[in-house]
């Protein structure tokens, strides 16, 4: 995620923050100094400190479950309205999803209900209620906020656990898809009622409603990718007509195919057209600064681009992407020669054809020329 930086790894999975966070962490210290001085903002920092590192316990609650059915996650991006876990792919099975969902709220109860151990924290509907009054106890408003995340992960609605839930049940009797549509339209509809509310009680609920209603519409809009990717082959929908870019060619000589073409990545083959990176215009401007316009391209390119033959569905590309978080993907053929690319961009073109389809249209072969 974009505007993010890693602040650690556990296990494999990559823990980054959102740049957001710091400003919610400046938003904490300032309200409660107003209150109660600097000893005030600290605690109040520490407090929220708190919160979040039990979001990173439910979120690595996801990861522990869908790891059991042989699902990675590449990363965790902590966001000021909570975390979001990245999986490598979508569970198989109804069950699979119901099980990962409902893991993250089951880890924020058993934190909710260790603190309640703890002699002098008590929890009932007031501390749930009231978290950031500071004259509640720092643990009894820590298992307060837990407890308030499993009702607020359940609402049966897209992007919360409990919206995954609920697809899990319908996808047992729908199509996955179908499934996902439901479950995203009524987390749509949930977001305009945290927005209205807003109005009123919790400017803080407009901004929830407005990433509600973007993650709902995200999860539908991949409901619809994956309902036709594993019928499209990838040589439907590459790109077969782009600039690339000798290994001896220079930095400054990729400058100047990017002035002279609307791309943002180039390929990078050798002398019999084999795949060996991809040059992208950030790559460029880091090699500019590093050692000059001079620098070979195959110095700066990406190395870490996945190649699939032509023949492969869609569906599997979208699974490399996935997996390696990369901006395109080489297409080769049977000689390993390279004929095609797939970047985000050839994703959202398909989907304008599916609309297309939609309308009464015929699915043909897409070429996107550059």
């Amino acid at each position: 995620m974009g505007w993010s930086f890693k602040i650690g790894t556990v296990g494999g999975t990559v823990i980054r923050v959102h740049i957001t966070f710091s400003l919610l962490l400046v938003w904490i210290w300032l309200a409660h100094y107003r209150v109660g001085g600097a000893p005030a903002a600290w605690e109040g920092i520490a407090f929220i400190l708190s919160v979040f590192a039990c979001v990173v316990l439910h979120e690595f609650g996801h990861i522990v479950a869908a790891r059991y059915f042989g699902i990675k996650t590449p990363d965790i991006t902590l966001l000021p309205i909570g975390g979001v876990a990245r999986l490598e792919r979508m569970p198989e099975e109804p069950h699979q999803e119901l099980l990962i969902a409902i893991a993250g709220p089951l880890v924020n109860l058993v934190i909710a209900g260790l603190i309640v151990l703890v002699p002098g924290a008590s929890v009932g509907v007031e501390q749930i209620i009231e978290v950031d009054d500071p004259k509640i106890g720092f643990l009894t408003r820590l298992a307060g906020v837990n407890i308030f995340l499993v009702f607020f992960n359940m609402i049966p609605a897209f992007p919360m656990d409990g919206g995954r839930v609920l697809r899990a049940a319908l996808a047992s009797r729908l199509t996955w898809s179908r499934a996902t549509q439901i479950a995203a339209m009524i987390g749509q509809g949930l977001a305009f009622v945290f927005g209205f509310i807003g109005l009123f009680y919790n400017p803080l609920l407009i901004f929830v409603g407005i990433f509600v209603y973007l993650a709902a519409a995200a999860e539908a809009q991949n409901a619809q990718i994956r309902e036709i990717s594993g019928s499209v082959l990838i040589s439907d929908v590459m790109i077969t007509k782009f600039a690339r870019l000798d290994r001896s060619a220079s930095i400054d000589e990729a400058i100047e195919m990017l002035l002279a073409t609307t791309q943002r990545e180039f390929p990078v083959v050798d002398s019999a057209g084999h795949f060996e990176g991809l040059l992208t215009r950030d790559d460029m401007i880091r090699g500019l600064k590093d050692k000059g316009p001079d620098m070979p391209v195959a110095s700066a390119m990406r190395v870490d681009i996945p190649k699939i033959h032509h023949r492969k569905s869609l569906e599997e590309s979208l699974r490399l992407m996935r997996q390696g978080n990369v901006p395109a993907i080489a297409v080769v053929d049977g000689a390993d020669h390279l004929i095609g690319l797939m970047t985000h961009e050839t994703i959202g073109e398909m989907m304008m054809v599916r609309a297309a389809v939609s309308d009464g249209f015929r699915f043909g072969r897409l070429r996107r020329h550059q």
